[in-house]
């Protein structure tokens, strides 16, 4: 099974940029997808339901911001939308796609980068979210948590460490919550296949980063101990540009 996930900045703006054609080649069993900024009734769907899929949509409440959604070819055994948390929920953040053997979480986790507030907000998600995991952990077996986290974990996962020290998205208090995830039972699937540098999933549309690969990489597959071991490969797909990240890829064996 091929799960690709991918903040696409927008799915109308991909769309007019190629989308629909690179997922008609692509064609993973499951797409899961951040930031759409769109309801399913301002796009023509038509074009992936013909290709199979089942759209699964967790909007906003404001429009044109944030929202999440998977289109999959395989039924899902139950699907949740957000994570039962108001405060979050109204800015579809979260969808769980339960399958017969694993569930997945689609995730698009806040960013701090406009200013104080937002930032307190991102350490608020980050807390409750870790929560909502080891409750979700003690519930099942086979858990994959996958979209743009909007951290780089280590100094590998950033064009400049140095420089972007006090920057939102690499902070001390982020890094530290990634080393709680990985330390309590989850595994960084791209570094387990991995271990290089230079691998990014996002760049800034200023200075010519993406040419100059001057990226982060804050766009995660993560599965649980139990699940890994299914885990084929893992790996970010660069070389596909319809918005400001990549997508990234995950093969299960099921």
């Amino acid at each position: 099974m091929k799960i690709i996930s991918y903040n696409v900045n927008g799915i109308r703006a991909a769309i007019k940029k190629g989308f629909v054609e690179w997922l008609a080649q692509e064609q993973p069993d499951i797409l899961c997808l951040q930031e759409v900024k769109a309801s399913p009734a301002q796009i023509d769907i038509t074009p992936f339901t013909q290709m199979g899929y089942t759209p699964y949509w967790h909007e906003a409440e404001k429009k044109g911001y944030s929202g999440v959604a998977i289109f999959s070819k395989i039924q899902p055994v139950h699907i949740t939308y957000g994570m039962g948390n108001p405060k979050y929920d109204v800015e579809g953040r979260v969808i769980k796609f339960d399958l017969p053997h694993f569930s997945i979480l689609n995730v698009y986790m806040p960013s701090g980068t406009t200013g104080e507030k937002r930032q307190q907000f991102k350490y608020e998600w980050l807390d409750d979210f870790m929560v909502y995991l080891q409750e979700l952990k003690q519930q099942q077996i086979g858990l994959l948590i996958g979209g743009d986290f909007n951290i780089a974990h280590r100094p590998i996962d950033i064009h400049n460490p140095v420089a972007n020290k006090n920057s939102s998205g690499f902070l001390p208090q982020e890094r530290a919550w990634m080393d709680a995830l990985f330390s309590q039972g989850f595994v960084d699937l791209f570094r387990k296949f991995h271990p290089e540098p230079h691998r990014y999933t996002w760049w800034s549309t200023r200075a010519n980063a993406r040419a100059r690969n001057l990226g982060w990489r804050i766009d995660y597959w993560v599965a649980d101990f139990t699940l890994q071991e299914q885990v084929t490969d893992c790996d970010i797909l660069q070389q596909v540009i319809h918005s400001d990240h990549c997508p990234v890829t995950v093969k299960i064996r099921v």
